[in-house]
């Protein structure tokens, strides 16, 4: 595929084409979820601009999660493309997400969880980049699987595009942890007093008082 031209000005109308030249508007929920998981795409290529300047991760660990993130993001495009064509505008040999990447997140992730302690406590994002930029990928990835089940009550989609995307979110919360784990860092947890309701305001004062 080559493209020799950015702009049309064909989408000034607020319309926009589909795979199968059929236009919408750019307001349609198949545009809404193709374009949220465009959005998810961006943050995985965030993140893995993260770890190639991550002094926190082991190079060894840094290149197996990019590893990893290189082939979601390979995905996520497809699903893109899966989601922009109409099922019945399918074309030969048209590569869609299906049962062979959900198993094989599925394997990812019990292997990621050996390596992990017993979670017993909620978590919250942070303790390091490169956790907090997979916790929005996680909860970006959420959204995506929110809309595409909207998707599905009115209009028929790749069957297997929610379960990948669930399935893909539990991957991001394996993830975070993994890296947190492999940066030596402990991981940030929920505290059901830690809130504004007991934040001690004079610690904020100058300096100087």
């Amino acid at each position: 595929m080559r493209i020799t031209r950015v702009y049309t000005k064909t989408g000034d109308n607020g319309t926009t084409s589909l795979a199968d030249g059929s236009r919408v508007s750019k307001a349609d929920l198949r545009l809404e979820t193709y374009g949220t998981v465009d959005e998810l795409n961006a943050l995985v290529g965030l993140c893995r601009s993260s770890l190639e300047r991550s002094e926190e991760l082991k190079p060894a660990a840094a290149a197996a999660a990019d590893r990893w993130l290189e082939a979601v993001q390979n995905d996520l495009f497809n699903l893109g493309g899966d989601l922009a064509t109409p099922v019945a505008s399918r074309w030969e040999n048209m590569i869609v997400v299906g049962e062979v990447e959900i198993t094989k997140l599925e394997q990812m992730i019990d292997e990621l969880q050996t390596a992990l302690p017993p979670l017993r406590e909620f978590v919250l994002p942070g303790g390091t980049r490169i956790n907090a930029e997979l916790h929005l990928c996680r909860t970006v990835c959420r959204r995506a699987e929110r809309i595409a089940v909207q998707l599905q009550e009115h209009a028929e989609i790749n069957p297997q595009a929610v379960p990948f995307l669930n399935r893909l979110s539990d991957f991001f919360f394996v993830a975070s942890r993994w890296v947190q784990h492999h940066a030596g860092k402990p991981e940030v947890t929920w505290k059901k007093t830690g809130g504004l309701r007991d934040f001690k305001t004079a610690s904020t004062t100058s300096p100087n008082t």
